[in-house]
């Protein structure tokens, strides 16, 4: 692995705006497919709330070792039931993960991670969220990020850009999408606050600190905040943070739908190797490392 210098050298100076190149790859009916994955992704979260207001959580270990609770399974089949109305596949963790030699031919489909952040739901500390995204020929052009605790919704398609809802009811999952808009806060929103970097609660490596350090010797002062799940691309897409850099494993599941947001909100989110656009629908399901940045 280069150096972290080296490597936040080649981002600083990249000349294209990649994420603008993008923005032409939309199937008919975008805000109707953007509505169901609204509802969707709200019946998601009373479904893990009910689980989480709960004794029995009902963990199990999954295959690689990583939680699997009563409210991943329940959130899952929910969501899927609303996905299901639409023409496309389904890639969600929790579901049948069909081959690549199948995927191969799916132009557009969706990717869902049902509850993404398992281990801060274990802990009871609210960070976590519900992600769904569409995505055409590996490129996510629309997202969805529900917090169920915390009752925020963020939504974004490659036409219309990204927002924010606040105070949203869990009881609302029928609510069109003409009516979120009308209540949401167009993102990114401006606030002033030293040069900040958001990184993982559970996943933070050596590499990520690092590169902290490189942005300390640009910046100066650099706050650093630790948060789980989608929630990071959410704070940089929405103008509390300006960097996640990300040295850790992840899968397309618990990227797509933020990184759909990120774009939507002018940002970009880039592989470190070579400073393209993250894509999905890959034979090898788990994302190379990357940084959200502006």
């Amino acid at each position: 692995m280069a150096t972290p210098q080296l490597l936040l050298r080649g981002f600083v100076f990249l000349k294209t705006p990649i994420f603008l190149i993008r923005r032409n790859h939309n199937p008919e009916n975008m805000e109707a497919l953007l509505e169901i994955a609204v509802q969707a992704s709200i019946a998601g979260g009373l479904e893990i709330l009910k689980v989480y207001q709960s004794d029995d959580f009902g963990v199990e270990a999954k295959g690689d070792d990583s939680p699997l609770t009563k409210a991943d399974k329940a959130a899952h089949l929910a969501i899927v039931a609303y996905l299901e109305k639409t023409n496309f596949p389904i890639l969600s963790e929790e579901g049948k993960h069909d081959s690549y030699q199948t995927r191969v031919d799916w132009d557009t489909l969706w990717i869902v991670d049902p509850l993404d952040g398992t281990k801060e739901f274990i802990k009871r500390n609210g960070e976590f969220t519900v992600n769904i995204a569409l995505v055409k020929n590996g490129v996510p052009i629309a997202g969805v990020i529900y917090v169920p605790v915390k009752k925020t919704l963020y939504f974004a398609s490659s036409e219309m850009g990204a927002f924010r809802c606040d105070n949203v009811d869990p009881s609302h999952s029928d609510k069109p999408l003409t009516h979120w808009k009308t209540v949401a806060s167009s993102l990114p929103i401006k606030t002033e606050r030293p040069f900040t970097v958001v990184g993982s609660r559970s996943h933070m490596s050596p590499e990520t600190t690092d590169y902290i350090q490189s942005l300390e010797a640009i910046h100066g002062s650099v706050d650093v905040m630790s948060v789980g799940s989608s929630l990071k691309i959410c704070m940089v897409a929405e103008g509390s943070a300006d960097e996640y850099p990300r040295f850790a494993p992840t899968m397309e599941w618990d990227t797509a739908a933020g990184q759909a947001i990120a774009e939507g909100a002018g940002f970009r989110m880039l592989q470190g190797q070579t400073e393209l656009p993250v894509s999905y629908n890959k034979e090898d399901l788990l994302n190379p490392w990357f940084i959200v940045k502006r």
